[in-house]
């Protein structure tokens, strides 16, 4: 274990990191709060778990969409510039979201005020990542950072439903969100105030045709996670009604907390070994493993016995994020990296929507028990998914050239030739002899 700190603290040599990823955990924490947080303020207003996962995944839904449209603006105008107003423009809509579910608005009025707040809210996570691939330039390294941040997604899975949960159920149903709101507003603003380390501008001129972004590669990775949404915006709605179903609503934050603990422990060892094996077939094998490891909970019938089940799955999570992440930044050029990773982010939330929609829809009429092989067959599907678009993803693996903070990927330095990658050129495919194997 002290080996796997020396490696992690490494990264905090570059200049800001702390800073900018401390400030980044704050704004971030409502990504595991919001959805949760509707779902328990409605479906406590309500008594309807049907309508409260179609408006938290219709929330969810609208920042998917929005995001790679925002994080395309930061890549373009710099993140303190887009940050700031919509932020400003996310709290406001969110309470306003609060105000329309507590005073009995119209139900047309939440979806209005949900798809505006889940519209406004940027993708800290992309930007948090796309400063450490400024801020590093050794490829190792820069997949130890992006296992840092995944594991610091997983603490916010750990910390925040718990949280969320305690809030609803002991202080107020709208208290989860109006915690999520501060997150949100006050950690985003800290977290623009970090200057000195956002990547470099790049003028309309220098920005990326969307058809370069959008490769088959991000495709794919944008498919499996989709898949992987779904199983957690059902495992989100499944676990709330699992627990209420046997009068201790409470204890679900803390079921769900086990699900991202074993994920952050997975994660911390993942990110802190160098891998010998292809970074593609390292995505793919993860991706098995998560759809086997998510037949576990089928077997609950108490939450005692639900807490280590999910546990267990969660162990599989963070490898299949790690390795998409990576193949992400290999894939897409640097000028348009915070909208590339934006991009899978999105295939992300589009699951967690459809998954938290259809599990309220079935634990309405079947029981969370039937919502379960919800989530169980979302992940047998993603791994299918992963395995059949395999192929797609020998471009990150090609090893072409890194280009220093700022810098463009694929720049040409000699003649063109047929390569997986626009602008890989004869330098690149020459060192695929000795790199291949080595793909971090």
């Amino acid at each position: 274990m002290p080996a796997v700190l020396s490696t992690y603290s490494e990264l905090f040599h570059a200049r800001g990191a702390a800073a900018f990823s401390s400030t980044g955990f704050l704004a971030r924490m409502p990504i595991s709060m919001v959805g949760l947080g509707t779902l328990l303020m409605v479906s406590a207003t309500t008594g309807t778990y049907g309508l409260a996962g179609v408006l938290a995944g219709t929330v969810t839904f609208a920042g998917g969409l929005a995001a790679p449209q925002i994080a395309r603006l930061v890549d373009r105008l710099g993140q303190a510039r887009v940050l700031r107003p919509a932020l400003l423009a996310h709290g406001l809509l969110l309470a306003g979201l609060i105000a329309a579910v507590r005073l009995g608005w119209p139900v047309w009025t939440w979806f209005v005020l949900g798809v505006l707040a889940g519209g406004t809210l940027p993708s800290i996570g992309s930007m948090v990542r796309a400063r450490w691939t400024h801020a590093i330039t050794d490829r190792d390294r820069r997949q130890t950072a992006f296992a840092f941040e995944s594991v610091l997604d997983q603490v916010i899975f750990v910390v925040g439903p718990p949280l969320a949960t305690f809030l609803a159920t002991a202080v107020n149903p709208a208290a989860g969100l109006v915690a999520a709101l501060c997150f949100a507003v006050g950690g985003g603003f800290l977290f623009a105030a970090q200057r000195d380390t956002q990547p470099p501008l790049h003028p309309t001129a220098d920005i990326v045709p969307r058809r370069e972004v959008v490769t088959r590669g991000l495709v794919a990775i944008a498919v499996t996670f989709l898949g992987a949404g779904a199983v957690f915006g059902s495992v989100e709605v499944v676990v709330v009604a699992f627990a209420d179903e046997r009068g201790q609503r409470g204890l679900a934050g803390l079921v769900l907390a086990c699900y991202a603990a074993g994920s952050l422990i997975s994660g911390l060892l993942y990110g802190a070994r160098r891998w010998r094996r292809p970074l593609a077939d390292r995505f793919v094998l993860a991706a098995t493993m998560f759809g086997l490891a998510t037949v576990l909970p089928l077997a609950a019938d108490s939450v005692a016995v639900l807490s280590p089940l999910v546990f267990l799955t969660g162990l599989a999570i963070a490898p299949v994020l790690i390795t998409g992440m990576s193949l992400v930044e290999r894939l897409v050029p640097r000028r348009a990296l915070t909208e590339g990773l934006t991009w899978s982010i999105t295939a992300l939330t589009v699951g967690v929507t459809a998954g938290a929609a259809l599990a309220g829809l079935l634990v309405d009429a079947y029981g969370s028990n039937a919502a379960f092989r919800l989530s169980a067959g979302s992940a047998v599907l993603t791994a299918v998914a992963a395995a059949a678009v395999r192929p797609w993803l020998d471009a990150a693996r090609t090893g072409e050239d890194d280009e220093g903070p700022g810098g463009r990927r694929g720049q040409n330095h000699g003649s063109d030739v047929d390569c997986p990658l626009p602008g890989a050129t004869v330098a690149d495919a020459s060192q695929r002899g000795t790199r291949g194997r080595m793909d971090l």
